[in-house]
């Protein structure tokens, strides 16, 4: 279970050094962030372990993740790009 604490680290551990990648991950947290099951989340908290640019990486669609826990948690990622973004 998450705790008020655990999901603040998350929000901070969110801020990222791209530009790019902050803006989408901000835009996902303002309207997806608190209606994330455990599962997902867990999920989300994996993915920021992630470097930026891999990070950036898959979230633009130039690579995609092997690991079967973040396949739909990308996707979702990828619709809070801003349009012109995608590739």
């Amino acid at each position: 279970m998450y705790t008020e604490a655990d999901k603040n680290r998350i929000r901070w551990r969110s801020r990222r050094g791209l530009l790019e990648l902050d803006l989408v991950l901000q835009r996902f947290l303002a309207h997806e962030f608190e209606h994330l099951d455990e599962a997902t989340l867990a999920a989300y908290d994996d993915l920021l372990m992630l470097p930026d640019n891999d990070l950036l990486d898959l979230v633009d669609g130039r690579t995609d993740s092997d690991d079967p826990r973040f396949q739909s948690l990308v996707v979702r990622l990828r619709s809070w790009q801003a349009p012109g973004n995608q590739q």
